[in-house]
Parts: structure tokens; sequence; C-alpha cells
């Protein structure tokens, strides 16, 4: 890792506007590029279903805060559970004083969250399920595929931050139904700063950007 990182300082062009059309842009963008197919690799997607962020926290929010808005003509209801990450939790109270309602589900004994729990949870104007796929205190791994299954068949957008999933047992996330998965670089002993949302084709236009200005990442 820190090799990459230093020839990318070293080398002339390393620091080009990957916008830009120049030389040093392209190569820059080359680069990105190649990093997106890695990524993409390692979870089992597609290249241009990589979104990169700054981390985690922002990967969760660009998919909370913005799927969540971006359906708010279909419902204002989104589903999560008492258990998740800050990460998870604050952009649903952001979406609480936006005028929508959350229902957060309450695990069992054991950690779990109950599929059937999530289910009895969705009503008519549910857009978007967020749950963990792995509880970065207890390390209780959630089942997702269930989860994500009840969604796909109600046309709930269904979203999990796998920042402590990724890298910690093989997974092809195309094989499963998860539309939109945030993970992060430093939990991968990469570096600070970096990680990625994981966006199903065919979904992105279901995901407002947080920013605008500029096309970076789609955005």
């Amino acid at each position: 890792m820190a090799d990459a990182m230093a020839s990318c300082l070293r080398e002339e062009g390393g620091r080009g506007n990957p916008s830009s059309q120049h030389l040093y842009g392209r190569r820059a963008a080359q680069r990105i590029e190649a990093a997106r197919a890695e990524v993409a690799d390692l979870i089992g997607a597609h290249p241009q279903e990589i979104v990169f962020t700054s981390g985690a926290t922002e990967s969760d929010n660009l998919a909370i805060l913005g799927a969540a808005r971006a359906g708010r003509e279909r419902g204002r209801h989104v589903v999560s559970s008492r258990i998740e990450h800050k990460a998870g939790l604050d952009p649903c109270k952001r979406l609480e004083q936006e005028g929508f309602a959350v229902t957060l589900v309450s695990p069992a004994r054991t950690g779990r969250i109950d599929p059937d729990a999530v289910a009895a949870a969705l009503r008519a104007d549910t857009t978007v399920v967020s749950i963990m796929w792995v509880n970065n205190e207890t390390g209780v791994i959630q089942d997702v595929a269930a989860i994500g299954a009840l969604c796909r068949e109600r046309g709930v957008l269904f979203h999990t931050d796998a920042a402590q999933a990724v890298g910690k047992f093989a997974l092809e996330v195309r094989t499963l139904p998860i539309d939109l998965m945030s993970f992060t670089a430093h939990k991968l002993y990469g570096p600070k700063g970096i990680g990625a949302l994981y966006v199903r084709a065919g979904v992105r236009p279901w995901v407002l950007p947080l920013t605008v200005r500029g096309r970076q990442e789609h955005g």
C-alpha cells in the first residue's frame, strides 16, 4: 500500500486531475479506473457499480440519504435497526428532521435482526431498508440474503454497511439481493480517507448525490 501511494506522489503526472483531458489527467484517470476494477473484483461486482467515497461514513450517508430523497415521491418511510453504527443511524435522524418516518427494528437477545421483524416493519410507503452486515461491536453477522430478498419482493431498496464484512470472508455481491453496499479501505489495511459504495446496476438513478457541482464519481 505504501509503495503504491508513494509511486503516485513520485511519478510525473501522478497527481493529475482525472477529469482533465491533458496527459497527466488521463494518467490519473487510468489509475483510478484500474483501482475501481480491483475493488469491484474484491466483492464480485462490475467496475461501473463502484463509487469511490471518503470512507464508510460517506458511503452510508450517500446510500441512505441519497436513496430516501430520490424516492420521496414514492414514499417517506425508512427501516433500519437499533444496533446500527452511528454512520447509519445519524442519516436516519436527519431524514426524520426532513419529514420522513423511520422505524428501527430491535434485535433478538442473540443480537440478530429477525428478517420477519423487518418484514413486519415494512409499509406501503417504505422505500429504503438499511441493515449492517456485521456488527462492529458484537461481531454478529446478519442474514442480509434473507432481508434483501424480502425487500426485493416488495420493491424496496436494500442497503447494507459491509465495512466489517468485506475482506473478512468471500462474497459475491452480484449473487445477493443487495442494492447498495458500503465499505472502507482502512478495515482492509488500506489508507484512511477512502471508501466505496457499491451501487447495483440500474439503481444509480435512485440515489441522489449529496453534493452539487462537478461530475466526479457521477455526483
